[in-house]
């Protein structure tokens, strides 16, 4: 999911912005505990959330068939689900969906079926109809709750009418019926009927547009599977465009983009820069997962922030300026197409998966286009103490900012670790490993420690799955000219951080002098909580400074006075 921020103003949003003060995500916790009940994302209601019998169960295809009426805020749905269940003595299915539609006719195999629709479960009973493969065919009619971030909405932009979904983590049920679990992806055909003004939208690829009276049909195919929570709809009186992207490999897609008609010459301008945003992720990770599809972003009306679905992005209108104000946002979006889509999470406990390697993407990009000191700039921004939770399983911390840029940072320190040629070495094939399949951070580290040929439980331990907060140091440094004319310099730094004892790492150490005429620079690796370091430099020091390229998520505390010997 894009980055997500509670908007107090534009004006002030866009003074801080520019000033480089505020951070997209200061915020979200804050936002989260206003919009979004607690149980939701808490991983006891998770469990609870998915039953016992759904993990049995491996869907092979969705065909969603939805017809839209705006006027009434009424959603029909015809549902058919094609799934194979492995070991089911009692012949039952379950499926999420919530109680509050009517539901018309529930068929396994074309016949009809006892079932029973309580809270955000369904659960039907197989009778004699069961085999292999089986299809389960469901209809249905209703006003679809809009819960989480707004997981089906009927709205309106300049008094004309909107529909669009954002099911992010476990909402999909909320509109149809489906295993809404992230690790089971399934091929979709989705149709969208809606008034004839419309443009309708979803993932995939467009297969045809059929006109009837006042009414229009879209029906988009995909050709790889996707999460249930990154399936999407998009129906409004858009203005298209786009052009034809050529990838790495030569193959071509189309790329598409849908703007409210007010917007259109703003949204051109804000758009413009996907193909360069491509080229550079493509020569990073690896082809663009869906070339056989497309991408393409879609306006819509949550006003805080945007939400990567499968080959179709949606954004908040608000962000659409024609000033380029928020290309960090539609940069993260694309990256979910690699990871998180692509490389799915396996469950909600590895989502920093999918936030912190699109949130690092962001300052991948600018590293290519502009150098260095760009990446430094945008990590910048994104450091903090990040105090609450760990990282992996961030309980109700799901979308906060110790997911997205403590996520980031752990793998800008891994980098570090592991070095530039192997680190992106285990990019891509942690990519090319879990494409359209599904990984859990232990799959990552796995991947990591083949590619590296190190041990890297400790890493993972202090940064990933045991330790809280950053570290914090105490630094002092004294200087002593030797017999030689030289400078022993000795160094002592001390760990005082909670989160975690002893954090190991490799640290760079940067020795200047005359205004920064002179410099010399070392190396050493951290794994005391007191250490003391020494080296000898060829000139008399003014300045020791730890960690001059950024590499460590840390709070340094260096003593103003230094002793000399």
């Amino acid at each position: 999911m894009g980055t997500v921020f509670v908007l107090l103003g534009t004006l002030v949003y866009l003074y801080l912005k520019i000033t480089g003060m505020y951070s997209l995500l200061d915020n979200a916790e804050y936002f989260l505990s206003g919009k979004l009940k607690k149980n939701v994302i808490d991983p006891s209601y998770l469990n609870e959330y998915v039953s016992s019998e759904q993990k049995k169960l491996d869907v092979l295809h969705y065909t969603l068939k939805f017809n839209l009426d705006t006027k009434n805020k009424i959603l029909s749905g015809d549902v058919l689900i094609k799934c194979v269940q492995s070991g089911n003595p009692e012949r039952k299915i379950d499926l999420n969906f919530y109680d509050n539609f009517n539901i018309k006719s529930v068929t396994v195999n074309g016949v009809k079926a006892n079932y029973k629709n309580e809270d955000t479960r369904l659960s039907i009973s197989q009778g004699n109809a069961v085999s292999d493969t089986f299809n389960i065919e469901i209809t249905y009619s209703g006003t679809p709750k809009s819960l989480g971030f707004g997981s089906f909405t009927f709205g309106e932009y300049n008094n004309k009418p909107v529909v669009y979904s954002l099911s992010e983590p476990v909402f999909a049920s909320s509109w149809f019926p489906c295993n809404d679990r992230p690790d089971d992806k399934a091929l979709a055909d989705v149709y969208i009927t809606n008034d004839s003004a419309s443009v309708s939208v979803s993932n995939g690829i467009l297969v045809n547009v059929e006109t009837k009276g006042t009414k229009r049909t879209y029906h988009w195919h995909t050709v790889y599977p996707l999460s249930t929570y990154s399936i999407a709809i998009y129906s409004a009186q858009y203005k298209s465009f786009g052009e034809t992207y050529t990838s790495i490999t030569g193959a071509k897609m189309p790329l598409r983009f849908y703007a409210f008609p007010s917007q259109l010459e703003d949204a051109k301008r804000d758009f413009e820069d996907h193909v360069s945003y491509l080229k550079v992720f493509e020569k990073l990770f690896g082809e663009y997962p869906f070339i056989k599809e497309k991408y393409g972003v879609a306006e819509f009306l949550w006003q805080s922030g945007a939400m990567e679905h499968q080959t179709i992005t949606g954004i908040g209108s608000n962000f659409v300026t024609g000033k380029k104000f928020f290309s960090d946002m539609l940069i993260h979006e694309l990256a979910h197409q690699w990871w998180g889509n692509a490389v799915g999470p396996k469950t909600w406990e590895d989502i920093w998966l999918n936030e912190g390697f699109a949130t690092y993407s962001e300052a991948l990009y600018w590293e290519v286009e502009s150098g260095r000191s760009a990446l430094v700039s945008s990590l910048g921004s994104k450091a903090g103490d990040f105090e609450k939770g760990t990282l992996y399983n961030p309980s109700a911390n799901i979308f906060s900012r110790l997911v997205y840029d403590k996520g980031a940072w752990v793998l800008h320190m891994l980098r570090r670790e592991v070095g530039d040629t192997v680190f992106f070495n285990i990019l891509r094939n942690y990519y090319n490993t879990y494409k359209y399949k599904n990984a859990s951070t232990d799959d990552f580290k796995n991947i990591c420690e083949k590619i590296s040929g190190k041990n890297l439980n400790y890493f993972f331990d202090q940064w990933v799955y045991k330790g809280t907060g950053i570290p914090i140091i105490d630094f002092e440094w004294s200087k002593k000219k030797n017999a030689e004319g030289k400078y022993l310099i000795t160094m002592t730094l001390k760990q005082k951080q909670d989160g975690f004892k002893n954090y190991h790492f490799p640290l760079d150490v940067e020795f200047t002098a005359d205004m920064g005429k002179k410099t010399a620079r070392t190396s050493f690796y951290i794994s005391k909580v007191s250490d003391t370091l020494k080296t000898v430099v060829d000139f008399e020091p003014a300045a020791v400074i730890l960690d001059p390229d950024s590499w460590l998520l840390s709070r340094i505390m260096q003593s103003e006075k230094i002793s000399e010997k």
